[in-house]
């Protein structure tokens, strides 16, 4: 049966539909450009977002801002939460405004960022953030903190949000509902357990919500009332090159990890679609709410497939201003573009086939 939640007004003029949000680590700013544009949208209302990781961020930080000052608001919470990343990036302190687009000083920026990444794909099998982070230092706890108002977001009437984290001591998926959420809780579905110590919440340790659900779409099917459902997809569903070096190696494994859950979810989709087009399914659908809530679900998505082709995996990593606005600008493009050709679909069809979707 599905669950209801406190109901959320919508002007009849208004489409509402679901986010989907991925994580992806810095590559999240591209769901920021994503967003940006969709806020734009006026005929869109964001009836329910779930989120993990990066995207649990984008999350929070657009469901504060609606409450702060409307879209407006949203957008610019938004990009004072990504501006802050940028800011306290290792990288920042060495682009003065002055040397920016300074081939030699991006060339030396960029050898940096290999050797770091390298050296740290080195390490991983030996150090533990127990052993080499004791203070448990993470910057992106303090940035979430000072730049997203929790108490806005917990009262937030103009969106629902879920926000996924993985429970260590069995693998199960935790969804944080609305009502509930802290910093802490965002900072669980952002935790990578080879950077950062497990975060506890009523006891029970969190790593990062990639791992059970990447997005989580599960809740949004179940409690939200929108009948479109946009997934903002960031990991690369498909590589044409086979790694060879172990970072790479390590880099694609996390990929795939980080894809599964998502892939999982819409197998079942697909599968029940599937089961409710057979000759019963009308009878089936009267006696089971779901049944009839997953025929009508019209799913879409968005992905960062061609937008970030030139980008490995360590770069997820790389947080210096430059490269986020990079990012913000591949996904305002992108959304505009999805909204261009697809745009007149919401509300009428779904615009993936999800079972071309299950197959990659």
């Amino acid at each position: 049966m599905r669950k209801k939640s406190a109901p959320t007004a919508t002007p009849s003029s208004c489409l509402p539909i679901d986010l989907a949000l991925q994580g992806g680590g810095s590559h999240g700013a591209y769901t920021w450009g994503v967003l940006d544009r969709l806020l734009q949208e006026e005929r869109l209302e964001f009836a329910g977002i779930s989120g993990t990781s990066a995207g649990a961020m984008n999350a929070v930080a657009l469901a504060a801002g609606l409450m702060e000052g409307g879209r407006e608001g949203a957008r610019a919470t938004l990009r004072r939460f990504w501006t802050q990343v940028g800011a306290h990036s290792p990288f920042a302190a060495l682009q003065p405004w002055w040397l920016t687009g300074n081939p030699w000083l991006e060339t030396w920026q960029q050898w940096a960022r290999e050797a770091t990444s390298w050296w740290s794909q080195q390490a991983k099998p030996t150090l533990s953030p127990y052993g080499f982070n004791p203070l448990n230092l993470n910057p992106l706890q303090r940035i979430v903190e000072n730049t997203i108002d929790f108490e806005r977001v917990r009262t937030c009437h103009k969106t629902r949000l879920f926000i996924a984290a993985t429970q260590v001591s069995t693998g199960a998926l935790r969804v944080f509902r609305q009502n509930e959420l802290t910093a802490d809780m965002v900072m669980a579905s952002a935790c990578l357990p080879l950077l950062f110590q497990a975060v506890e919440i009523d006891g029970e340790a969190y790593w990062d919500g990639g791992y059970a659900g990447n997005p989580s779409l599960q809740p949004l099917i179940q409690e939200s009332p929108a009948d479109d459902l946009l997934l903002v997809q960031i990991n690369p569903r498909r590589r044409h090159d086979s790694p060879r070096q172990s970072p790479d190696i390590l880099d694609r494994i996390n990929e795939i990890t980080f894809n599964a859950s998502l892939l999982k979810e819409l197998r079942s989709l697909q599968l029940l679609k599937s089961l409710i087009a057979e000759d019963d399914a009308p009878t089936r659908a009267y006696r089971d709410p779901l049944f009839a809530r997953v025929q009508a679900l019209r799913v879409h998505r968005i992905d960062a497939d061609d937008a970030l082709r030139d980008l490995g995996a360590s770069t997820k990593l790389r947080t210096d201003p430059l490269f986020l606005n990079q990012l913000f600008e591949r996904g305002r493009a992108a959304a505009d573009a999805w909204l261009a050709q697809h745009g007149p679909a919401l509300g009428k069809h779904a615009t993936l086939d999800l079972q071309q979707a299950c197959q990659l």
